[in-house]
């Protein structure tokens, strides 16, 4: 086994892909590489990238480029039947007389699960199996509203469950892989592991599992940028592997007094693997303020991060006020068919021509009651790949709109605030389609990201407050270093809730 540490911007992941091109262009075999990352994100940029410069089959020949979990999915031979699904909760809970009815249980199929539920207690109970530590310790450390009675009835209620019925859920399949391993996992001549840092306890066994049936294995990432211990990760556990190692030297992303911030708050860390890198060769800037507002976002791409969600609310209305589009963990600002209607509307008001699902769309925003859209017109019955235009939908089917009704006034069903938003989009000579050059995040969430300009909250949650530590630097270290040339620290109205940054 081989470590490589790669500080942020210095392109660990760029590296590995690169060693992975290097051994197809030396004809190894791409069945013996295998290329495991801690995102689907990362295991599919390794997968187009091989696929594209050596023309192979993104599924069949890069069959072990994926996930821990997908690879445990795949090589035990499990199906969708297997796994524990929301339906299989809630009869749980019906059994037991325990509410732990489930909406969201991650992703199964090709690129398998990467979460377990979204139920508080059934977390819990993972986590202290991702951990590998006894249920009651992990219980003790946090502030779970529920009793250690329920926690435990529940725990074993849920594996009586799983065990009579043959189900299994996510770690169950990673402590199968590790029981199974040296009788399912095929041999590999290079094995590469991305984001190392990330790894549970129990993911390490699997990466070990992988070591032993691998000609050469290299794990990748930076523990100082280890932010998800509090789901599990074990960033320890890559500092104190006994093997080489090799920092990369050269950030590509860095300025230099962005650099400088980051040093310092990297030697808080108590418990880290010595690094030095070089930012790249521009100074620039860093900029102190109290106050978001004296911030002009009118121009360029940002990143705007704080370490809770709720922190950033105001701003996100602030924002719609200012009729700014923007991105807030992950979802725009603006609704995607509340766009769609109004820019369709426009298009036909244009004399253009539309499509059916399109018109179905304008039609959802409009009032039925005979001066918008006639009753019982808004089905449309049309052939596929049919076109519409505006005399086609007033004549045929139903529509009483006119063209000197703007999109507010013939989409009489948008709801006041979102209207509101709308005309301010307008205004400010936004583009509904285009990609938004803001986004928001917590820390947490944008992991991985940057930006030509970077805004981050120093505020603190009180739980924060309270824990601190590693945890809290490291978190503060991923924030600042998102930064490709500026960054802006906003400093809280309270000094005694802000990082000492």
């Amino acid at each position: 086994m081989f470590r490589f540490f790669g500080p942020p911007g210095t392109g660990k992941t760029t590296l590995l892909l690169n060693m992975v091109e290097e051994a197809l262009a030396s004809n190894i075999n791409p069945h013996d590489i295998a290329f495991l990352a801690f995102t689907k994100k990362a295991a599919t940029e390794a997968k187009e990238r091989a696929s594209l410069r050596f023309k192979l089959n993104l599924d069949s020949d890069l069959f072990y480029f994926r996930t821990l979990h997908s690879l445990a999915y795949n090589l035990l031979n499990l199906s969708k039947k297997d796994l524990m699904q929301p339906k299989h909760f809630n009869e749980l809970s019906s059994l037991i007389g325990f509410q732990l009815n489930v909406k969201r249980i991650g992703e199964i199929g090709e690129e398998a699960p990467s979460g377990v539920t979204d139920h508080p207690l059934l977390s819990l109970i993972n986590l202290a199996r991702l951990k590998k530590t006894p249920l009651h310790n992990e219980y003790n450390a946090t502030e779970i509203s529920f009793t250690w009675h329920e926690v435990d009835y529940v725990a074993q209620s849920y594996d009586e469950y799983k065990r009579t019925r043959g189900l299994l859920d996510y770690t169950d399949m990673l402590e199968l892989f590790v029981k199974n391993s040296h009788e399912i996992c095929p041999s590999f001549k290079l094995c590469f592991v991305d984001e190392a840092q990330d790894l549970s306890p129990l993911q390490w066994d699997i990466v070990h599992a992988l070591d032993t049936k691998s000609e050469k294995l290299y794990v990748a990432g930076d523990d100082d940028q280890a932010i998800y211990r509090f789901a599990g990760a074990d960033p320890d556990a890559f500092i104190s592997l006994d093997c080489g190692a090799e920092v990369l030297e050269q950030s590509y992303r860095i300025p230099k007094v962005v650099h400088n911030l980051a040093a310092k708050i990297a030697q808080r860390i108590h418990n880290r693997f010595p690094k030095v890198y070089k930012p790249k060769e521009v100074t620039g800037t860093l900029t102190r303020l109290y106050s978001i507002q004296d911030v002009d976002m009118s121009q360029g791409h940002w990143l705007i991060m704080a370490q809770a969600n709720y922190m950033l609310s105001p701003l996100a209305d602030s924002l719609k006020s200012q009729g700014y589009l923007f991105e807030r963990n992950g979802s725009r600002s603006i609704n995607a068919k509340l766009s769609h209607a109004v820019n369709g509307w426009e298009h036909l008001r244009q004399g253009r021509q539309v499509t059916a699902p399109t018109v179905e769309t304008i039609y959802s925003f409009m009032s039925g009651n005979g001066v918008r859209v006639a009753r019982g017109k808004k089905k449309l019955v049309y052939e596929q790949d049919q076109l519409f235009d505006l005399e086609e939908l007033q004549t045929n089917h139903g529509l009483l709109a006119t063209t000197d009704m703007i999109w507010h006034e013939a989409l009489d069903k948008i709801p006041p605030p979102e209207r509101a938003y709308i005309t301010a989009l307008l205004r400010r000579g936004e583009k509904f389609n285009a990609k938004p050059r803001i986004r928001l995040s917590t820390i947490h969430g944008t992991k991985g990201g940057e930006s030509e300009n970077v805004v981050l909250f120093l505020d603190l949650t009180a739980a924060a407050l309270r824990t601190g530590g590693d945890d809290l630097h490291r978190m503060f270290y991923v924030g600042v270093t998102r930064t490709i040339d500026n960054l802006y620290i906003i400093e809280p109205d309270d000094y005694t809730r802000a990082y000492n940054l």
